[in-house]
C-alpha cells in the first residue's frame, strides 16, 4: 500500500517506493490491511494545504518526509466511518485547515482505498441519489406550490449551493428531510459549520438562517414530507443553531400536524442541553431524537461545546427523559481517531449510554483542525486501542445497541405510539 501525495499544482501521485502511513491522534502509524476498505462510491481526494505527506521506507521502517509536496486525504460520504488521518506534517505551524473530516488514503492494487469501515448502509446518502438537474426542476416545482414559505426557499439553496442532501430530500419527497427552525444556540461549538467567530481562524463552510419562522411554515414544512411511513423531518441541521431554542414553535407545530396525520416520523438534533424544552418537545409527540456528542468526559465537552448555561448532566437528563417516553434516542457520535479510541474516553461513554437508554450511535466523522482539537482537549490518560478495536469493544460492551451512522426509522418493537390529540 503506497503513499498518495500531491505536488502544488493538485495532480495526485502515488510513491513508487514509500509505503502510506496515517495518524491516530498525534500519532504517526502503519496502516493494516485489516484497516482498508476501497475508496467508497462519492468520495473526494482533496489536498490539506500547508502539510508535507510522510511515508514509511519498507526496507527501514523509518519516516521519510516528502519537501515541496502536500499531503492527501480522501472526504468520504455518510455511512463511512474514518479509521486513520492522512500521513502528514504541518509547515506553516500556524496554518488551520479547512473544517472537513481528512482520512487517510493508499494506492493499492492499482485503486485508491481509505482506512475506514462501512458501518451503515450509505445507499440514501449517496449523492448520485440527487442529480442536480433534476434536483433544480423539483426545487422549482415546490417553491411555486409554497411561494412564502422561507424555510423551503432556505432549503434550496442548501440543496443547490451546499448539496446537502437532507435539504434535497424535502425536494425530492424521500427519507430524512430537513427543517431548520432556530438562529440562536445555547452553545458555540469550536467546529461549528454555520458560525464561527471572526478570531476562530476557521471559515464557516454554510450559512446559517438568519429568520424566525412562524408556526405556519414549520407546519407547511412537515406535511409536505410526512406522506409516507418511512419519511423523517428533522429538526436541527448544519445550517442553524440549537432548534430546541425555538420549543415554543415546535411544540405547537408538532401537536397540529399530530392532528392531521400519524404519518412518518418527527425528529430532532439536538444538543439537549435545554432539558425543560427537550421534556416539552417530547410530550408534544416527539418520535426520534439524535443527540450530538463529542465525549462523555465533561473537561473534554465542554471544551469543544463551550456549553451556555447547561452542562453535560442536563444532556443526560434530558436523553434519560426522551427514552422512558418511548422516543428512539441516539447519538450523533463526533469521532476523532486518537481520541475517540482512548480508554478513559469508551468507559466514560458507555457508562452514558447504558444510563440513558441511547438505543443507537452514529458514528459521525470530526471535521476539524486535527492540531488546534488535539491543543484544546485533555491529554489521553488510558490506553488508546484504535479505531477498528474501540468500535468492536462498543459492540461487545452495547450488544442491544445499533451502531450505524444516520437516523434510522426504528424497529417495529421500539416504535414509539402516535400520539395524535384527542377529537381528531
Amino acid at each position: 500500500m503506497f503513499l498518495v501525495y500531491a505536488d502544488q499544482k493538485g495532480r495526485v501521485f502515488d510513491h513508487p517506493d514509500l509505503f502510506a502511513v496515517g495518524r491516530n491522534g498525534e500519532m504517526l502509524t502503519e496502516i493494516l490491511e485489516e484497516e482498508l476498505i476501497p475508496l467508497p462510491d462519492g468520495a473526494t481526494l482533496v489536498s490539506l494545504p500547508g502539510t508535507a505527506p510522510v511515508g514509511m521506507d519498507p526496507d527501514t521502517g523509518e519516516m521519510v518526509k516528502l519537501d515541496g509536496y502536500t499531503a492527501v486525504g480522501a472526504l468520504i460520504p455518510q455511512g463511512y466511518t474514518r479509521l486513520l488521518l492522512p500521513g502528514y506534517v504541518k509547515t506553516d505551524k500556524k496554518s488551520k485547515l479547512p473544517l472537513f473530516g481528512y482520512t487517510a488514503v493508499v494506492w493499492k492494487d492499482d485503486a485508491f482505498w481509505i482506512a475506514g469501515r462501512q458501518s451503515d448502509d450509505p445507499h440514501q446518502w449517496n449523492p448520485l441519489n440527487a442529480p442536480m438537474d433534476e434536483l433544480r426542476q423539483r426545487v422549482e416545482r415546490t417553491l411555486a406550490l409554497y411561494p412564502d414559505n422561507r424555510i423551503l426557499q432556505h432549503l434550496s439553496h442548501c440543496a443547490l449551493e451546499y448539496e446537502c442532501l437532507t435539504a434535497a430530500n424535502n425536494f425530492f419527497h424521500r427519507w430524512e428531510g430537513a427543517l431548520p427552525v432556530s438562529y440562536t444556540c445555547n452553545a458555540g461549538c469550536y467546529g461549528c459549520i454555520s458560525e464561527q467567530p471572526d478570531d476562530s481562524g476557521f471559515p464557516s463552510p454554510q450559512t446559517r438562517m438568519n429568520f424566525k419562522p412562524t408556526e405556519d411554515e414549520l407546519v407547511q414544512v412537515m406535511l409536505h414530507h410526512l406522506q409516507t411511513p418511512d419519511s423523517i423531518i428533522s429538526f436541527g441541521q448544519g445550517c442553524e443553531g440549537e432548534p430546541s431554542t425555538m420549543a415554543h414553535l415546535i411544540v405547537p407545530a408538532i401537536r397540529r400536524v399530530r392532528a392531521e396525520t400519524d404519518m412518518g416520523y418527527i425528529n430532532i438534533n439536538t444538543n439537549a442541553g435545554l432539558t425543560d424544552h427537550i421534556k416539552g418537545i417530547v410530550d408534544a409527540g416527539l418520535d426520534l431524537m439524535r443527540i450530538s456528542i463529542i465525549s462523555a468526559i465533561d473537561e473534554h465537552y465542554n471544551a469543544y461545546y463551550r456549553p451556555r448555561h447547561y452542562t453535560l448532566e442536563h444532556v443526560a437528563r434530558s436523553a434519560e427523559y426522551a427514552s422512558s417516553k418511548g422516543v428512539y434516542t441516539s447519538i450523533n457520535y463526533l469521532c476523532f481517531p486518537g481520541v475517540f479510541d482512548r480508554e478513559e474516553e469508551m468507559e466514560a461513554m458507555i457508562a452514558f449510554i447504558r444510563r440513558t437508554g441511547i438505543k443507537l450511535i452514529q458514528l459521525r466523522n470530526l471535521n476539524i483542525d486535527p492540531e488546534s482539537y488535539l491543543a484544546m482537549i485533555p491529554k489521553a490518560k488510558g490506553e488508546i486501542f484504535g479505531m477498528k478495536q474501540a468500535i468492536e469493544i462498543y459492540q461487545e460492551e452495547l450488544p442491544d445497541v445499533v451502531i450505524g451512522s444516520f437516523t434510522h426509522v426504528p424497529p417495529q418493537e421500539l416504535r414509539r405510539r402516535k400520539q395524535v390529540p384527542q377529537g381528531r
